[in-house]
Order: C-alpha cells, then sequence, then structure tokens
C-alpha cells in the first residue's frame, strides 16, 4: 500500500506540475470546472502544488515528515471529492463519471498507504 501510495502522489504531483508548466508557457489561462481557482492564479496554485507534492513525497521517502505526506493525501482527497462530487462540475457522460470514481477510489487507497507509512517504525538497524 505504501508504494501505491508513493506512486499515486508521485504522479499526480507530476500531472500538476506539467499542466501547470505548460499553461504557463503557453500563457493561455488555466481554467477547471473542478478548482475553485482559475487563470493565473490557478495556474500558480497548482505549480505550488506540484513542487510541494513532490517535495512531500521525497521526505515522506526518505522518513521524515511522513505525517506531512498522511495531511497531503488527505488534503488530494479533499480536493477531487470537493471538485468533481460535491461542486458544480458537470459529467459528459457515464465514462467520465467512472473515471473519476476510479480517480477518487485510488486518492482513498492512497490515504490508507499514507496512514501505513506514517505509522510504521524503523526496521532492524543491525544486530551485533
Amino acid at each position: 500500500m505504501r508504494i501505491f501510495s508513493y506512486l499515486f502522489h508521485g504522479l499526480f504531483a507530476l500531472f500538476l506540475l506539467g499542466i501547470s508548466v505548460v499553461a504557463l508557457a503557453s500563457g493561455a489561462p488555466l481554467h477547471l470546472d473542478m478548482l475553485p481557482w482559475s487563470g493565473e492564479t490557478g495556474t500558480y496554485i497548482l505549480l505550488g502544488a506540484g513542487i510541494f507534492g513532490i517535495l512531500v513525497l521525497l521526505l515522506a521517502m526518505k522518513g521524515t515528515l511522513r505525517f506531512l505526506f498522511f495531511l497531503w493525501s488527505l488534503v488530494v482527497f479533499a480536493m477531487l471529492v470537493k471538485g468533481f462530487i460535491l461542486g458544480s462540475y458537470q459529467f459528459d457522460g457515464s465514462s467520465g463519471f467512472k473515471a473519476v470514481g476510479l480517480l477518487i477510489f485510488a486518492a482513498l487507497l492512497a490515504i490508507l498507504g499514507a496512514w501505513f507509512q506514517m505509522t510504521r517504525t524503523s526496521t532492524a538497524r543491525g544486530r551485533a
């Protein structure tokens, strides 16, 4: 579960970073219906979130500030649910809803993985 959580959030952070860099490079305003921000503000928030996500992921993999990775996982899940389910986002068909449902389910599983990595103890450091 830990590895799944690392992979999910690593890809998610890279996706956020990628779309924000493309939006900045093209100069086109970013407008995603599932987010509360749009335009230049949304672009910079996604850029910061992508950088923060990668930083938190690397720290968690190193074994420091593991609770921050768990909090990041909770925020990602909450933003997905708020944006897609509780927000004003409109689905074009059942395939879009199914894809979003799978994404939200994967984010929920990633929370479990983040919880397990946060509560794990260090392995034996060597025996004399």
